[in-house]
């Protein structure tokens, strides 16, 4: 009797070895497969982490049990999901980032401001959280600002936080794209720059989507000219509701078919409008006659379509110096990383970090990029 248990046992997890493997791999081929017709093999991106970490854990399960030809198994799943796993962990040394500038380098940073906190001109903490958000941008000394869910305003009730920025961090330019309203409360992405903006456009995604749009401006450095991208991309537009669902998935309360119906059909919104805009930002990217650099917020993780799409052959400054997981959105789980600097080949990465200051809903990214020479 005892020997059939062990049997079961044994047959039990060796398919359910291959069950996880499957899924996992199944989750490496997301940035191959368009969500408009993959939609639900897309949404595996998000399960990416857990499918890996149970993958690694059969495999030392097996190597501590002895079983070295099961083992095999996890490995080729390992070895086969390769490009995945590469983009997802920043396997770099952790090192000290170095606030004083290298010489011929330009400092990026990139952040999801979310509106500043706070609209309306007045002393509450919301206010104080602005403040604290305009030191700590004001203390990396950047070269090129790129920041996403910008808000400014022309009412003198609220923020003008272009304004602001111009005269508190000392930005002689700026881009930013806007249509007059009645309330004169404009929101979008944004470009300031040191180096002078020669030329700059607006591309708007096509509906249904949020008011936002891809947004590029040439900034000439020297004698050099290089195209900087900044947007963001489509939410899941989760509301208070859906976070209320989320949490009685979790501790199990009432239906979870009934909680789960709403979060997939956003899900499934979401990452089908995210690949169309993907797709769009390629085919602007190839045509660029000068280097690139883009930077935002891809609402999207390492292993999905819309990452592989945008960056294409430019180089994740994550990946180059960072560590880790690089987390950039605080909410929902430890390993969103839907932040990116991306840059062109002919720029290398000298240092990278993530501030991690809670003041934001993501945390703000910092890269010096230097030219390499021909």
């Amino acid at each position: 009797m005892a020997s059939r248990l062990r049997l079961f046992t044994k047959r039990f997890f060796i398919y359910l070895n291959w069950l996880v493997v499957l899924l996992f791999l199944l989750s490496c081929l997301i940035p191959l497969l368009h969500p408009q017709q993959w939609w639900w093999v897309s949404m595996m991106g998000l399960s990416f982490p857990v499918l890996l970490s149970l993958v690694i854990g059969f495999f030392f399960g097996w190597l501590l049990l002895l079983k070295f030809k099961l083992l095999f198994i996890s490995l080729i799943a390992l070895v086969l999901g390769y490009k995945s796993i590469a983009v997802f962990i920043g396997f770099n040394a952790p090192v000290t980032f170095t606030t004083q500038k290298q010489t011929n380098t330009i400092r990026v940073v990139s952040w999801n401001v979310a509106r500043f906190i706070e609209l309306a001109r007045n002393n509450n903490q919301g206010s104080n959280t602005r403040k604290k958000m305009l030191a700590l941008l004001k203390a990396q000394e950047a070269d090129i600002l790129c920041l996403q869910e910008f808000h400014t305003s022309e009412n003198p009730g609220f923020y003008n936080n272009i304004s602001a920025i111009r005269e508190e961090l000392g930005f002689t330019y700026h881009y930013f794209p806007y249509d007059k309203d009645g309330d004169r409360n404009y929101y979008s992405s944004v470009i300031f720059s040191r180096y002078p903006i020669v030329d700059s456009a607006l591309l708007r995604y096509p509906r249904p989507s949020q008011p936002e749009a891809l947004i590029q401006a040439d900034i000439q450095i020297n004698n050099d000219t290089l195209r900087v991208f900044t947007s963001h991309l489509q939410s899941q537009r989760f509301d208070k509701f859906d976070y209320a669902r989320m949490q009685k998935i979790r501790s199990r309360e009432d239906s979870l078919v009934y909680h789960s119906i709403p979060i997939l059909a956003k899900l499934k919104r979401a990452i089908v409008i995210r690949s169309l805009q993907a797709d769009i930002i390629e085919q602007v990217r190839a045509n660029s006659p000068y280097p690139v650099l883009f930077t935002g917020d891809l609402n999207d993780v390492p292993n999905s379509y819309t990452y592989f799409k945008v960056r294409g052959g430019l180089l994740d400054a994550f990946l180059e110096k960072g560590y880790g997981l690089g987390r950039t959105f605080r909410g929902l789980s430890p390993t969103l990383r839907i932040d990116y600097i991306f840059t062109d080949p002919r720029f290398s990465v000298a240092q990278f970090k993530r501030e991690k200051k809670n003041y934001s809903d993501h945390y703000m990214l910092v890269a010096d990029l230097q030219l390499n020479n021909p």
